[in-house]
């Protein structure tokens, strides 16, 4: 394909940048955040407008291309990059309009969760969105999206009010509770399976100082430390969030005492009255942390506070689970496998899910875990490529002497390559509904690079 494209009929009229190999920008372009990912790709099409991403679609779809759709750029699994396919990349489609009325914010595909923090905390509002802020809007809420909110007001999808979204024939179509109400049912938890994302209209909510922060204790605490949590964040108010973690303590911004140490930790966030902190940490202070950090944050700061231990270039290798419970045998293998951290960045976080997100049923959305607690994922990090295997190892280990304790399936933001088997256990009972859909607006699989749902057709 490569040597016989013809792409001149794609640059004709094309407003955005056209990329191909040999361009002195092609190897920037094409390099995305997690750095185990190195795929070549014929064109990337960076578009800068809705007529672009038709125009873009439609190139590829008519040459028989295989396509890849590129938000915000981060994407566990390097999805939103293809070797020898097309590219549509949405980071020009980078806005935010928040509409002070409604409490509404409009956001383009391409738009990064700090970019939306940024817009909406002027207005004490905010979106829920994942924990760190570099994160792509598009990739993080259309698998569903949990974070510090998740509790208190659901997953990113409960707040998609409606998206604007180019489909695979080239046609533009706006979904939501009224219009292209299947197609805006499957968007809602059903990845980049039906078209490519131009824009968001998301609810808002009344966010703006928290009273925030991380909880630590030396690591010879944390199967009591997790006994406890597993039990109190059930039934903690639905203002406070907390996840859990075991990671090696980073020094800065940590006390150098602590810099190098692994530890468990509980990153929290408190969304009640100020007044009411004191009470609702009391519980957390009686656990007699070996080190706290909590007061008041804006959302923003919060939302970004792991940004600069993560940057863009690391290599990264993912495994997740849902867990309805966590029984004694399975804090056993976390206490196991958090001494045997293979790098300093590698770590495992328990995010819970339940709260407001409980209050919307497996069916309502393509989200087939409601009545799970918790998502956990399980991530090997490095800068060093010659630590890829090491990192590797340990989490397919560490994933399958936990897997046994999980729900089943896995959120779907959360995993890498798990195959069809992998997708079709993550989405459970939604899945022949969302192939319905799937045959309806994608039924040759024009948009294939993610996790798949495959046509029947």
């Amino acid at each position: 394909m490569s040597n016989v494209l013809d792409v001149s009929n794609l640059k004709n009229g094309f407003r955005g940048v056209i990329i191909e190999p040999g361009d002195n920008n092609y190897d920037e372009a094409r390099k995305v955040y997690n750095a185990m990912i190195d795929k070549r790709p014929r064109v990337i099409a960076k578009c800068k407008d809705v007529a672009d991403v038709i125009s873009a679609v439609n190139f590829g779809r008519e040459n028989n291309m295989l396509i890849s759709i590129r938000g915000g750029g981060h994407n566990a699994g390097g999805l939103g990059i293809c070797d020898d396919g097309l590219v549509i990349d949405l980071s020009y489609l980078n806005f935010v309009h928040v509409d002070q009325q409604s409490k509404t914010v409009r956001v383009g595909g391409g738009a990064v969760w700090g970019d939306v923090d940024h817009a909406t905390h002027q207005f004490k509002l905010a979106v829920p969105t994942g924990t760190v802020s570099t994160t792509g809007v598009g990739g993080l809420a259309l698998g569903g999206g949990i974070g510090y909110l998740t509790r208190k007001f659901g997953l990113t999808v409960d707040s998609i009010l409606e998206v604007e979204m180019v489909l695979a024939d080239g046609s533009f179509v706006t979904a939501n509770s009224k219009e292209n109400t299947d197609l805006y049912w499957a968007v809602r938890g059903g990845g980049g399976n039906f078209g490519v994302i131009t824009s968001f209209l998301f609810q808002g909510h009344p966010v703006h100082t928290n009273i925030a922060g991380p909880t630590l204790w030396h690591l010879d605490k944390a199967e009591t430390v997790l006994k406890w949590y597993r039990e109190f964040i059930l039934t903690a108010d639905k203002d406070l969030y907390g996840f859990f973690a075991i990671l090696t303590v980073p020094s800065p911004p940590f006390p150098e005492a602590l810099g190098g140490k692994k530890m468990c930790a509980i990153v929290w966030c408190y969304l009640g009255d100020h007044e009411n902190a004191e009470k609702a940490f009391k519980p957390v202070r009686d656990m007699k942390p070996d080190f706290e950090h909590i007061g008041p944050m804006p959302h923003p700061m919060l939302n970004s506070m792991f940004d600069p231990l993560l940057p863009s270039g690391l290599q990264w290798y993912w495994k997740a689970d849902f867990i309805n419970e966590i029984p004694d045998e399975a804090i056993k293998v976390h206490s196991k496998f958090g001494n045997l951290l293979p790098t300093p960045l590698s770590q495992i976080h328990v995010y819970p899910i339940n709260g407001k997100a409980h209050d919307v049923s497996n069916s309502d959305t393509p989200w087939a875990y409601r009545d799970a607690n918790w998502a956990q994922v399980i991530v090997g990090i490095d800068p060093d490529p010659s630590n890829k295997d090491v990192i590797t190892k340990w989490a397919k280990e560490y994933y399958e002497a936990l897997h046994p304790y999980s729900a089943g399936g896995a959120y779907i933001n959360f995993i890498m390559d798990e195959g069809e088997k992998g997708v079709k256990t993550s989405y459970k009972q939604n899945y022949d509904r969302l192939v319905k859909i799937k045959n309806k607006f994608d039924p040759k699989n024009v948009f294939r690079v993610n996790q798949n749902i495959k046509p029947s057709v």
